[in-house]
């Protein structure tokens, strides 16, 4: 049931591990895709735009929670690796108390704050009814959002990633015919593309954690258990508070370059939502390389394996700038017929800004990769901090030169400073891992 990440062969064992996560991302991504494709073709440009927008707005929201929860899962790895079962179970007690009361908290504040949060992302005035119909409909997902993503990142911090795969992918295939009846039978509009959403959210959540619940009680706590231990929650909050700084900040910087984006109109805002979901699409295999390292290395670092946490460096970096080559050639050889899935032929304008999007970023998908790598190794070392610094680099410097470029250039600007802050993020990172690694201090055990 669970993978042993501290024995065998690196490169095939970083393989097996990451494989079911990027077949679960890659369902997931056919989702968004197949729901802006039907939202694009039968509900037009406008809900498409608010679509769109909406989705950035709720990656940003959620991405708190998936921060605390990654962070956690570090935690999880690490006892995993040291084999200390009964400090695990303690930390899935008050990592899960403390994720949940977040969510809570969250969820309150998006509803109230609904119509300040829609000014701040400067919504067209034809595009405001749409999005306000899809995310009042959206926001009661929050919850099944931190369920699915709580329960998947334990399960993978002992080694497990394929059972999430399972109910993510029935999830995606619900979700896609969930659209087609709500959207082409019931002419429900965005409201029931927000509604199929939801639906399938829940249907993977309430699932993944029962499996946990009946098949897994060795990773829950026992009724002794249940008690708080101060120990266990500062250190579930040094790691899953930092983490859930650095997703927040990474995807607030995407927040204020998408309210950049709507300030130049529905076809802008159209063309940015299709490029993004290609976009993403394309690097997301890096993004989940990025977080089995993470894995791997935090239980290493466990076990005080050293000497196999720089072998599996090297392999992961490798692996990492191999792919990104193969697949930055793919998306800016075939940018234009990739819009064209989302995009009629006869929107020219909205085509060519796609099409400019993907060929100016996608030269750079390294970047974002080796970006990836290092969020990973520094979480699992300990160290999220360093990755707070990264974010704060690569997205402070993105949106400083959107705002400074965009006057000036228009949209390529906004397009041109996404990899120059993931470069300048790359450097620094690099820098401060080979001043640590000269040091020694790198592998220090806390």
């Amino acid at each position: 049931m669970y993978r042993d990440l501290t024995k065998g062969n690196i490169t095939k064992t970083l393989l097996l591990f990451v494989l079911p996560m990027i077949a679960g991302n890659l369902l997931q991504q056919f989702y968004n895709i197949a729901d802006t494709l039907i939202v694009g073709r039968f509900l037009g440009r406008d809900a498409l735009a608010a679509v769109g927008s909406a989705y950035t707005l709720m990656t940003f929201l959620t991405s708190a929670l998936l921060g605390l929860s990654m962070g956690a899962g570090a935690l999880f790895s690490l006892y995993q690796g040291r084999g200390d079962k009964h400090r695990l179970r303690l930390a899935v007690l008050h990592a899960f108390g403390l994720i949940a009361a977040i969510t809570l908290l969250l969820n309150a504040a998006a509803y109230l704050l609904l119509p300040q949060i829609l000014r701040l992302l400067q919504v067209p005035g034809e595009v405001y009814p749409l999005m306000q119909e899809y995310l009042l409909v959206i926001f009661a997902g929050i919850a099944a959002t931190f369920l699915y993503n709580f329960f998947a990142c334990l399960l993978r911090a002992v080694g497990n990633s394929a059972t999430p795969l399972v109910f993510l992918g029935v999830s995606a295939v619900l979700n896609i015919l969930l659209d087609l009846l709500f959207i082409l039978v019931f002419p429900w509009g965005v409201g029931g593309a927000a509604f199929a959403t939801v639906l399938s959210q829940y249907l993977s959540a309430l699932g993944l954690m029962c499996y946990t619940l009946f098949r897994c009680r060795d990773l829950l706590p026992t009724r002794k258990e249940l008690h708080w231990n101060k120990g266990i929650l500062k250190e579930i909050y040094s790691l899953s508070i930092l983490t859930c700084v650095q997703q927040s900040v990474m995807n607030f910087g995407i927040l204020m370059i998408q309210g950049l984006v709507n300030s130049f109109g529905p076809v802008v805002m159209a063309a940015f939502s299709a490029a993004v979901k290609i976009d993403s699409f394309a690097y997301m295999p890096v993004q989940d390389f990025g977080n089995a390292f993470s894995t791997f290395v935090a239980q290493n670092y466990g076990a005080g394996q050293q000497e196999r946490i720089r072998q599996g460096i090297k392999s992961s970096v490798g692996l990492t700038l191999g792919f990104c080559a193969v697949v930055s050639t793919a998306v800016v050889v075939f940018a234009r017929p990739l819009m064209l899935l989302f995009t009629p032929a006869q929107e020219t304008e909205m085509l060519a800004v796609g099409v400019n999007y993907l060929r100016v970023v996608g030269l750079f998908y390294w970047g974002i990769g080796c970006l990836f790598l290092l969020y990973g190794l520094f979480r699992a070392v300990k160290r999220p901090g360093v990755s707070v610094v990264l974010t704060i680099i690569s997205l402070g410097l993105r949106v400083a030169l959107a705002y400074l470029f965009a006057p000036v250039a228009g949209v390529v600007g906004i397009w041109a400073a996404i990899p120059i802050g993931w470069v300048a993020a790359d450097i620094t990172g690099l820098l401060y891992y080979q001043k640590l690694s000269r040091g020694g201090t790198l592998m220090e055990r806390a």
